[in-house]
């Protein structure tokens, strides 16, 4: 069997904006630059995008993009790519390995596919977890549109076991699991400049949308009657209504708001946090921003029972909660506050546990994944 070329040349094929800090660009900017790296060429095939290179990897904005909501998240979906320019990238480049973002858009990740070499191989990684019903039948309608389309790829994965049932489900694919990854060694800078904690801190850190249970958790927080300073890191249109209900019950002097958070800003916030509280209600296919905040060194990372969530933090019940059960919550937050045997023992689990979600981990395992596939690729010769 002939051996693959190393170093690789790979192509992230990714619809949306590179320009984004949302969870699917965050794992392709994690893991190609990390593959750069590791010496091997890595080049992104994606949606509208200002930026021109990334940590030395060009950068082809192939389709202009228009904002909407898919699955709670504000996303961009690429116009019609033109077939030319496709064409022309794929032959200037000859990619070893062309690395699909699924669900992918007929109209540009699609045509990439459409037109690559048969020596080429074609991998994806399955991302999502429905919101609603309107997403479980969109997701479906897809599908159609694909056709033969998915055929095309030599090998799926998804990023968690309730994407792969999902990917199942709904695209009728067989995926295996690798995870979504972190880069812990830019994370773990973090703890080397910690400043003392001389107020106990509850972090959430994103989007204020429904889907992310800010509102849950500031019920519980005003229950609770803590005495910790609960950080709000993040913008979205609830934002209004958070600051009202922190105004009406009197804990102004204890809840800031931070408004958007520079992602080199992260690794800081999340490391000065005794709770970093992620109370998601649902639509969660994994979870970065938990394996950040492990890796940043939070003392406890807290996450609603979704199944992503679920996933990530192994379904340990001290680590997950129901974030509608204000009781419960509240009860949860006061725990993890004052417990220290259990702060202890669940902070070790924690740093144990990011490690297998380190980009060099996952990085090591894509890496020979790749070689297998293209060498089989290469010599079945099958298109």
């Amino acid at each position: 069997m002939p051996k693959a070329k190393s170093p690789l040349k790979i192509g992230f094929v990714f619809d949306d904006s590179l320009d984004s800090s949302d969870g699917v660009a965050q794992y392709v900017k994690a893991l190609g630059s990390w593959l750069g790296g590791q010496g091997h060429e890595v080049r992104y095939l994606v949606g509208e995008t200002r930026a021109s290179e990334w940590y030395g990897g060009k950068i082809y904005s192939l389709a202009r993009n228009q904002r909407i909501i898919f699955n709670g998240n504000r996303l961009s979906i690429p116009l019609p790519a033109k077939r030319s320019r496709i064409k022309q990238v794929l032959e200037t480049e000859g990619f070893d390995v062309l690395h699909v973002q699924v669900p992918h858009s007929p109209l540009m990740s699609q045509r990439v596919i459409n037109a690559a070499g048969p020596n080429t191989a074609i991998v994806g990684t399955f991302h999502i977890l429905p919101s609603g019903w309107l997403t479980s039948w969109g997701s479906r309608l897809l599908r159609l549109m694909y056709g033969s389309g998915l055929a095309r790829f030599d090998k799926i994965y998804s990023v968690s076991p309730p994407a792969a049932e999902f990917a199942k489900s709904a695209f009728g694919l067989d995926t295996e699991i690798l995870p979504n990854v972190v880069d812990i060694n830019r994370f773990e800078a973090a703890k080397t400049t910690k400043e003392p904690k001389n107020t106990k801190k509850i972090v959430f850190l994103g989007r204020l949308v429904k889907r992310k249970g800010a509102v849950e958790l500031l019920r519980a927080y005003a229950k609770a009657d803590l005495d910790a300073e609960l950080i709000i890191a993040g913008d979205g249109p609830l934002r209004n209504k958070l600051e009202s209900f922190v105004t009406s019950h009197n804990l102004g002097s204890k809840v800031s708001f931070l408004g958007f958070i520079d992602e080199r800003d992260k690794p800081g916030l999340l490391n000065g946090a005794n709770i970093a509280c992620f109370p998601s209600l649902y639509g969660e296919s994994f979870g970065i921003v938990l394996i950040e905040a492990m890796a940043a060194g939070a003392a406890i990372v807290l996450g609603g029972n979704n199944p992503g969530y679920c996933s990530v933090l192994d379904n340990k019940p001290e680590l997950l909660v129901d974030p509608k059960n204000t009781e419960e919550f509240a009860t949860k937050l006061k725990q993890l506050l004052s417990d220290d045997t259990l702060i202890s023992k669940l902070h070790g689990w924690q740093v144990e546990r990011v490690k297998r979600y380190d980009v060099a981990v996952v990085g090591k395992q894509l890496i020979a994944e790749y070689n297998v596939i293209i060498a089989k690729r290469i010599n079945t010769g099958h298109n």
